[in-house]
This record gives C-alpha cells, sequence and structure tokens, in this order.
C-alpha cells in the first residue's frame, strides 16, 4: 500500500499496511518543515539558550554550547547512546520505527529540516533499515538508546537490514553511493527522543494479537459444537440487554461461526432434554457461557489501545517543541510514553485472560467428567496403554501459566535515572516488548487447542459440524493426521502454529 507522507494524520491500518512510503511533494507541506527550521536556528544563533540544542542534555541542561559546537554536539548525543542490548528487534519492527519516527517529525513542530525527512523516505525507498537491539529504553525522554541506531544509520554508523543480511551502514552506503548525511542543530535530538520504538513494537504485537482474538473466536466456537451445548448464551437478546459493543462483537462472531452445526442446540430443545439426560445440567459452565463476556472486554480493551497507539503515532513527541508559526519554543515531556505503556500494560492482563480461558475450555475438551462422551484425553482407540492429549494439556496449561505470570504492569516500576533528571519514566517499551513476548505463547496454546479440536471432531463425526469447523478441520488435517496411537505432536504443533499466524483459523 503506498502511503503519502505530509502533517496530515496516518491511520493505525495505514501504518501497518505500508510498503511504499513517499514524502508530499506540496509545497505547503515543506513549507511548514521549513519554517519551524528557520525559526529555530535564527534563535540559534542570537545566542539563546536552548534545550538539546545548545545547551547540554538532561541535568547538563545547565552547561551552553555554543553555535559551532552544536553539531557536535548532536553527534555525540546518538554515539553516547549506543548501548542498547538484548535481541535486535524484527526488520518489521525496526521498519515501522523508521516510518512512526517520520510521521511525527512531518508534523513540522520539531524544528527538522526537510532534507532531513528525505533521508528517512531514502531509507524506506532503499530498504535499509536499522538493527535496533530491544532493551536499553525507560520510555521517556524518549526511546533514546534505540533510536539512536536510526540517527546513528542516517548518519552512516553502525548496521542495517539490507538485502537478506546485516550489513555496516557504512558499506552499503558506498555501494550505493550515499553520502551520510550530517545533523543540523536539533537533528539527532528530534530523531531520537520520541516514542517510536513503544510504538512499533506495540503496533505490530496488536496486529498480532488481533489474530490471536479472532482464532480465539474459532476455538470457542468450536467449544460449543463439540460439547454439544445451549446456543442461548449467544442470543442477540442477551447482549443487546449488556450494550457493550466489544460483547456484541464476539457473540456474533461466534453465533456466525457455528451455523449450520447439527451438535448446538436451543433454549427450548434443552428444556426438553434436562428430564431425558440425568448428565445433563440445565447450564453450561462459565468458560462456555460467559465466553462473550470474556471475549468482549479483550476486545473493547484492543481496540481502546489501538486509538492510544495511533494518537502516539501522529504526535510530536520530542522535546523541545517548536512553533515556527508563532514563533515560540515549548520545553515540555511530550516523550513521556504513559499512554503507550498503559495500553501494553492493560493488553496484557487481556491477553492473560485469553489464555486463563483458553486453559478452562481445554480442561473441558478432554476430561471424560465433562466433555459429553468425547472419552478420556480424546482417544480415539481406548487401548490402556494410550494417553491421547494427556500431555498436550500439560503443555497447554504450562503455556498459559507463561503467559499469565507476566502481567505485572510495567508501568509502575519507573526507575530514577540520569541524577534524578529522569525521576518519573513511563516504562512503555518495557511493556510493549513484555506484551509483545506473549504473543508466541499464544499461538502455540491455540495450535495445541486447535488440534485436539479436530480430534473431538473425528470422534463426534465431521458430517455433524458446522461449515466454518469443517472448512478448519480440513486445514489443520492437512497438516496433523488424527491421533490414534501415541506419538510425537511437538511437528504437528509448529506446523498448524504456522496456519495461525497467516490467519487461516481465524
Amino acid at each position: 500500500m503506498k502511503l503519502t507522507i505530509d502533517n496530515t494524520h496516518v491511520s493505525f491500518d495505514r501504518v501497518r499496511g505500508a510498503t511504499d512510503v513517499a514524502l508530499s511533494a506540496d509545497k505547503k507541506f515543506s513549507a511548514v518543515i521549513e519554517r519551524s527550521h528557520e525559526f529555530l536556528n535564527e534563535q540559534i544563533k542570537e545566542g539563546k539558550p536552548i534545550y538539546g540544542i545548545t545547551t547540554g542534555y538532561g541535568s547538563s541542561g545547565k552547561n551552553y554550547v555554543s553555535y559551532e559546537d552544536a553539531k557536535t554536539l548532536q553527534k555525540n548525543l546518538f554515539r553516547f547512546h549506543g548501548c542498547g542490548v538484548g535481541e535486535n528487534l524484527s526488520k518489521k519492527v525496526c521498519r515501522h520505527m523508521v516510518l512512526i519516527r517520520m510521521i511525527s517529525l512531518s508534523k513540522g513542530c520539531s524544528a527538522v529540516s526537510f532534507e532531513l525527512l528525505q533521508r528517512f523516505e531514502l531509507l524506506l525507498q532503499k530498504d535499509i533499515i536499522p538493527v535496533i537491539p530491544s532493551q536499553g529504553s525507560v520510555g521517556a525522554s524518549g526511546d533514546l538508546t534505540p533510536l539512536s541506531y536510526i540517527a546513528a544509520v542516517i548518519a552512516g554508523e553502525r548496521e542495517v537490514y539490507y538485502q537478506g543480511e546485516i550489513l555496516p551502514a557504512k558499506a552499503v552506503y558506498e555501494k550505493l553511493g550515499i553520502t551520510p548525511y550530517e545533523f543540523k542543530p536539533k537533528e539527532a535530538l528530534a530523531v531520537m527522543n520520541g516514542t517510536a520504538t513503544m510504538s512499533a513494537i506495540a503496533l505490530d504485537a496488536i496486529d498480532a494479537f488481533e489474530g490471536v482474538l479472532e482464532t480465539m473466536e474459532s476455538f470457542v466456537a468450536g467449544m460449543y459444537e463439540l460439547l454439544l451445548s445451549d446456543d442461548t448464551p449467544l442470543a442477540e437478546f442477551v447482549h443487546q440487554s449488556k450494550p457493550f459493543g466489544g460483547q456484541i462483537q464476539a457473540a456474533a462472531n461466534v453465533r456466525k461461526k457455528i451455523e449450520g452445526s447439527g451438535l448446538t442446540h436451543g433454549r427450548d430443545d434443552r428444556y426438553d432434554k434436562f428430564f431425558a439426560d440425568n448428565d445433563l445440567n440445565i447450564q453450561d459452565t462459565y468458560s462456555i457461557r460467559c465466553a462473550p463476556q470474556v471475549l468482549g472486554v479483550v476486545r473493547e480493551n484492543l481496540e481502546l489501545s489501538k486509538q492510544w497507539v495511533e494518537t502516539e503515532i501522529n504526535s510530536t513527541n520530542d522535546n523541545p517543541l517548536i512553533d515556527g508559526q508563532n514563533r515560540m519554543i515549548y520545553t515540555s515531556g511530550n516523550f513521556y510514553g504513559g499512554f503507550v505503556a498503559h495500553a501494553m500494560d492493560t493488553l496484557k492482563i487481556a491477553a492473560a485472560n485469553l489464555a486463563d480461558l483458553l486453559d478452562k475450555e481445554f480442561a473441558l475438551l478432554v476430561d471424560h467428567k465433562f466433555n459429553r462422551g468425547l472419552g478420556e484425553n480424546l482417544k480415539l482407540s481406548q487401548e490402556p496403554y494410550y494417553h491421547g492429549f494427556k500431555a498436550m494439556q500439560i503443555t497447554l496449561s504450562s503455556l498459559s501459566a507463561d503467559v499469565i505470570k507476566n502481567t505485572t504492569a510495567a508501568s509502575i516500576h519507573s526507575r530514577p535515572t540520569e541524577s534524578l533528571n529522569q525521576d518519573k519514566v513511563s516504562m512503555g517499551t518495557t511493556a510493549a516488548n513484555d506484551f509483545a513476548k506473549m504473543i508466541p505463547e499464544l499461538h502455540n496454546m491455540l495450535s495445541v487447542a486447535m488440534i485436539g479440536l479436530m480430534q473431538g471432531v473425528d470422534i463426534r463425526g465431521v458430517e455433524q459440524v458446522s461449515p466454518f469447523l469443517k472448512e478448519s478441520y480440513t486445514k489443520v488435517r492437512a497438516l496433523s493426521a488424527p491421533l490414534y496411537e501415541d506419538r510425537r505432536l511437538d511437528g504437528d504443533i509448529a506446523a498448524v502454529k504456522a496456519l495461525i499466524i497467516k490467519g487461516e483459523l481465524r
């Protein structure tokens, strides 16, 4: 998808879908950028002390730096922040970081030159993407350390993803005939003093989590079928009576997926069957009956988090802010990543609730006391030396613990740094990394659950299930055969996980 960057709002979906990025050719857009840049240069030349431009950084803000040394100050800024650690972020996330920082600087309140924005455009168009470590930011004063890797690459230093390899930026520039950029006053600070790292990680994780949620709804729908459930809890009347949009949507999604099933039954059927079936409770368990309510909360938190991340991406979040139109300089704190931090902490709880629901439902599926005739551990053979899905449940349950134990809010763990100048920080990047780490665990859990679900379809009979479940069954069975005898299933889990990641079971 082509994305033209000017100073207008860019939606969440357009950011994540952008493959071809270019700056607007509108002269009015470039004029806004240059007006802010020129005003700042005038103020510098007049000898005014301006934070981070003609003064040192943080607690060193009391130290004046001459106009002649202002460029050296910018160079030193990205160099001394070259201390990131941990696993490198994926090329996809690093590319999003470049784009998100470009969007923020294009708002015209950062006093960068149009030439600098063209360097961002160059990186994206030539697919020269900085290699960026995942750790080293406290999420206030901006994502200084990780964003220093973008600034350094613009200046021709450090490493980049290029044509399937990790190479020195200098070597790639020499190969392509690109001259390293020399930052003008404030420009390195403007690149680094923002929230693009946490926002890019959040964007990528939210994108994946949407798929997790929709796949979870598919599993819930399958559980309604295989446990011969009453579909009354999905009725439109129920959810219009508690009109949360996310709950209404979740119920509608599950309801649609079970259409055409020969296994579920309605309210009136349950009354008739109650006297004929001594094992039939008048209501299903909470994990089935309340699933739309559980999923609804997750849906609403997901949408709110997307809105917050989208707003953050479209904000000017460096310091100081420059109003070129009214010729004003504002020292402030928009680099504080609190909204992303709280969005990610909330989604960590949402992810944990999904993991908990999945664990509870899978326990019902494999337990012969609750699975309405699917047998002990979903065994297709009743030989006493076969074990069916006993160990698969243990794996799924262990993964649920891995997800749930990481729900402590990162935003409450503010760590004072830099001589107590950065004394209250957001920890937004930590929160985003924490949430992102939950996604692979949820993918693995869903893979185990879907393999078990299809085993249940084999037991019930594929001819009885809904068209939606039948289609999912065909996709899973192309990768994972029915379990008749005990065998290893790790390869099956990996194969079905790939199917889930592609969105094939949503």
